[in-house]
């Protein structure tokens, strides 16, 4: 049984594995020959495992970043990363996390079919982080075992439900159809930018639309544009680093300015992959998908990880990572003035989550929504931790944190009502919102009754 259960969860917390199985289900349940089964389950896989190879590489040319930010600067403080908590957390919360994360998966697909919240979170890995996280808090309340495995997947499948319900009318907008949705930690945060981005930007200046002086037109390029930008981003940390440290510590001899242009290279190369992956992904899991929302969940729609967003505007995911990093520095300095906890800057969320606020700020707003949002979104993901901290029990005083702002929403959601009633309030609180899914639905339905 626990053999099973292991296999079960190792194939839901593995995002190629997963997706391409439903890939394969879809294609099914559509009762599609054989060979265009199987091709639609191993692009998919492929597609995602695509994927990931790009962020790693992304991450790995970001850490030595991180490192000589911290040294130039002098800085120390918590830093905010989603693998560094889990890992921590695992080693004491791994039965219930996994366990949550199963029953949330469950409870998300039960949601999408009775209520108008027709969402399936696909994204494997922020799955489990949020199911850890729910794990970590509910654990300071009393629960019992069972009751916190329960509640906490039915917290788990709302938030997955919720999350890319409220940024799908901007996801819509940036993919023009309504075949896929986002399902990342940070919805919160890019449906933040996309309101921003509508209240004081211009959606008629694009970022995609920059004019460029006819003799840098290479400029256009996405992939020279990332590369020339952080050389110069790169450079310019390592020369305040010092070459010592650089040469010493990080690039084992290599010269400290060829390192940095090297680790700037192999940033780009990452979002390259990761845009090719996208692209094979969209091409069999949308189509295949409509199998199941023909017949498990009707009207279903798949939501993926925040990359998807990538292709449609380049230049955007650039400004995006830039200005939301920037918005962490400031917010550095303003937490050393304010003497609070210091969070410092993490690279990978700015990056990932930067880049795609980027995304939906220009969607609503064009170059100013891109700035401002990103730059807002920057803020808000570095003082959110602070906040988040307290509700975490001896966890939220690590060396680090959740970064992204949907585990910020949830937790401290939960974990305020846990401080105010226990167990009984985040209980009810967890129902509420339960009730409140069912209740638009109804009115949702009534009012197309009306119209008809």
């Amino acid at each position: 049984m626990k053999g099973s259960l292991n296999i079960l969860i190792d194939i839901a917390s593995t995002p190629a594995i997963l997706v391409s199985l439903i890939a394969i289900l879809g294609n099914i349940l559509q009762k599609k020959d054989t060979a265009t089964t199987v091709k639609g389950g191993i692009k998919t896989f492929v597609g995602f495992l695509v994927v990931t190879a790009g962020a790693g590489v992304i991450e790995k040319s970001l850490a030595p970043f991180g490192e000589m930010f911290k040294f130039a600067f002098n800085m120390q403080g918590v830093v905010p990363n989603n693998e560094a908590i889990v890992a921590v957390a695992l080693s004491k919360f791994g039965t219930y996390t996994a366990l949550i994360m199963l029953v949330g998966m469950g409870f998300n697909i039960l949601i999408a079919r009775f209520t108008k919240f027709k969402y399936i979170y696909l994204t494997g890995h922020a799955t489990l982080y949020m199911a850890c996280m729910i794990a970590v808090i509910l654990s300071v309340t009393g629960m019992s075992n069972v009751s916190m495995i329960l509640f906490g997947g039915l917290a788990l499948g709302i938030a997955n439900t919720i999350f890319p319900a409220l940024v799908q009318p901007y996801t819509r907008k940036i993919t023009k159809n309504n075949s896929v949705a986002l399902g990342h930690t940070g919805d919160f945060g890019y449906f933040l930018s996309a309101v921003i981005g509508k209240l004081f930007g211009d959606s008629s200046k694009s970022t995609e639309d920059i004019k460029f002086p006819k003799g840098l037109s290479f400029l256009r390029d996405s992939t020279v544009s990332i590369t020339i930008t952080m050389s110069i981003v790169y450079v310019l940390v390592a020369l305040f680093a010092g070459s010592e440290y650089v040469t010493d510590k990080l690039s084992e001899g290599s010269n400290y300015i060829i390192y940095s242009i090297q680790q700037a290279g192999s940033f780009a190369a990452g979002v390259f992959v990761i845009l090719a992956g996208v692209r094979l992904i969209l091409a069999e899991i949308v189509p295949a998908f409509k199998g199941i929302s023909e017949k498990l969940v009707p009207n279903s729609i798949p939501a993926l990880d925040c990359p998807i967003v990538f292709p449609y505007a380049p230049n955007a995911v650039l400004i995006g990572f830039l200005t939301s990093f920037l918005g962490g520095i400031v917010s550095l300095i303003a937490m050393v003035l304010l003497g609070t906890p210091v969070i410092i800057p993490g690279v990978v969320p700015h990056f990932f989550c930067g880049a795609t606020a980027g995304v939906y700020g220009n969607a609503t707003g064009g170059v100013k929504g891109a700035v401002l949002g990103s730059f807002i979104h920057g803020v808000i993901i570095s003082f959110m931790p602070i906040v988040l901290m307290p509700v975490m029990g001896d966890l939220g005083f690590q060396g680090s944190t959740f970064s992204d702002t949907d585990y910020g929403v949830t937790g401290i959601f939960l974990g305020n009502l846990a401080n105010i009633g226990g167990q009984i309030a985040v209980i009810i609180g967890i129902l509420m919102v339960l009730v409140a899914l069912f209740g638009l639905t109804i009115v949702r339905n009534g009012k197309q009754k009306v119209v008809k």
